[in-house]
């Protein structure tokens, strides 16, 4: 039995700010059935991610590709994989039947064939729409716990900041900080998201930092008694401004630096003399180091999304044909929460 998968994939290399026409949409067969003695899983892709860290594998180089099996190069015409969440149509690996559903890395598509089982896991729903494991109870959400509990190591009452705070990850990291007890001010694009931050997600003040000419001045006037934790999906001048700020012994998680995935040039100059004498901490990490924690995540967070402390904020686009003009987005700041594309509805 075949079908025909609808997939995404670059026409080009993309070196600066990425556009829809680099991209393209093809169309394959492809089997819904596996050879006797295979080890490989076809998955009907229901949900998949977007996210910025893709842009870096699309370059013709990034330095980022060598570090990483998660950030490895895609060349122009191949298949994108992605995190994402679907419902196994055929499967040889015996840790997997067909109808399960499951989560894991899968492609920008109708259908992924993942050989060997590849990095899936069987996914109980928990309760939750299937979406939410893409996001909050997905890997943004991990690297958001992971980044605020198991790198900054949060005392209660501790001043952080985050920014690109109504994004994926910033989200969930103000509100796993004002939670565990500590003052958190955000960061965002437009009034909308200022207002969002502190009305719907309990933040204690954010600013629209397209309305501020001296960063670091704003970041004193937010912070009169220093920055503890910065959580930092920036870079460039926020990262230079928030060293400026922040107080003996404070620390830094460096989770992205969107606004320097577009621009070669654009490169944080933190004073080292800072780092030193003030002993920052200053850490780079990546969710897949912190799978020790994910059952401690899961449960965190269900727990807290079940009570109703959390607030799960979603942009939810439709259509393998949509994939596109959701990547291009991310880099404009369109979007509010985690990025999604519902390839398919479950059923």
């Amino acid at each position: 039995m075949a079908a025909t998968n609808k997939y995404v994939t670059t026409k080009t290399y993309v070196e600066g700010a990425p556009e829809e026409t680099h991209f393209e949409v093809k169309a394959e067969p492809i089997s819904l059935s596996v050879e006797p003695g295979s080890n490989d899983i076809v998955v009907k892709n229901i949900y998949v991610s977007i996210d910025p860290y893709q842009l870096n594998r699309m370059k013709s180089y990034s330095s980022s590709q060598k570090s990483t099996g998660f950030a490895v190069a895609i060349s122009p015409g191949e298949e994108i994989d992605a995190y994402g969440v679907g419902r196994v149509v055929a499967s040889g690996n015996s840790g997997f039947d067909k109808d399960d559903l499951v989560a894991g890395l899968l492609s920008w598509g109708e259908f992924s064939l993942v050989r060997g089982g590849g990095m899936l896991r069987k996914l109980d729903p928990l309760g939750f729409p299937l979406s939410y494991h893409v996001g909050i109870l997905g890997f943004s959400g991990l690297t958001a716990y992971a980044g605020f509990f198991e790198v900054c190591k949060p005392k209660k009452g501790e001043k952080v900041f985050v920014s690109a705070a109504s994004g994926s990850v910033g989200n969930v990291v103000g509100q796993f900080a004002k939670l565990f007890g500590c003052y958190v001010v955000g960061c965002a694009g437009s009034k909308q998201k200022v207002e969002l931050l502190k009305e719907k997600l309990g933040f204690d003040d954010a600013f629209n930092y397209k309305e501020e000419t001296d960063l670091k001045s704003t970041l004193e006037r937010y912070f009169p008694e220093g920055i503890d934790i910065y959580f930092d999906n920036v870079g460039a001048e926020m990262l230079e401004a928030a060293i400026a700020n922040m107080n003996n012994f404070g620390r830094v998680a460096a989770c992205g630096v969107i606004s320097e995935y577009t621009d070669k040039g654009r490169r944080a100059r933190q004073d080292m003399l800072d780092v030193i004498y003030k002993r920052i901490k200053i850490q780079g990490f990546l969710a897949g180091d912190y799978f020790n924690v994910f059952e401690d995540f899961i449960l965190t967070t269900s727990d807290y999304l079940r009570t109703g402390k959390f607030e799960a904020l979603e942009d939810i686009s439709h259509g393998v044909e949509s994939i596109p003009s959701a990547f291009v987005g991310l880099f404009r700041g369109d979007n509010i929460g985690k990025k999604i594309v519902q390839i398919a509805y479950d059923t």
